[in-house]
């Protein structure tokens, strides 16, 4: 842990039916694919600079503002094993605030078994157990139904609409919803 109290790299995490770890070079193909999938690609800005760049920026924590992990199944194997099912991620940590905005994808090869509902469920424990967050919140657009499927099953209640307020790949600011899950909601 670093003087901020947040790990300096990936700390495994699991929740119920779902593993979070550490990107692996393994990771690299299954990434550059899930990249490529129009459901990821319209919702979810791509890494600029490929797979390689994208897994050690997410892999190291040492700025504290951000949690991300690698999302695989428990039925795997052990912790840390698995191929890629997704991604999820605590960011714009704000200690002092305590709070943090939950972000996730899945794969397409691994949709239609609540995972995402899963993974965010499980960053946003580990920000209140780990991190000792009150809040985590999340933002999708309001033409990503799916989406915000996983952020009720996920717990996170809808908050309201914010206007424009995100301009997504596409180029064009999107209406969206805003969800929340406090320390005491669970």
């Amino acid at each position: 842990m670093s003087a901020t109290g947040a790990a300096r790299a990936p700390e495994p995490w699991s929740g119920p039916g779902v593993v979070l770890r550490a990107f692996e070079w393994s990771d690299e193909a299954d990434l550059a694919e899930a990249f490529t999938d129009p459901a990821v690609a319209t919702w979810n800005p791509g890494p600029a600079e490929g797979a390689l760049a994208f897994m050690r920026e997410r892999n190291d924590w040492s700025a504290g503002t951000h949690a991300s992990w690698a999302v695989t199944e428990t039925a795997a194997g052990p912790a840390g094993s698995g191929r890629l099912l997704g991604s999820v991620s605590l960011h714009k940590i704000d200690r002092d605030q305590g709070d943090a905005e939950v972000g996730y994808w899945v794969a397409p090869w691994a949709r239609g078994r609540r995972l995402g509902a899963a993974a965010a469920a499980a960053a946003a424990a580990y920000g209140f157990e780990r991190l000792g967050l009150h809040r985590v919140y999340l933002f999708h657009a309001v033409e990503n139904p799916a989406s915000c499927a996983v952020a009720r099953r996920a717990g996170f209640l809808l908050e309201g609409t914010l206007r424009q307020s995100f301009r997504y790949p596409d180029g064009r600011h999107h209406d969206e919803h805003l969800h929340a899950r406090l320390v005491t909601d669970r």
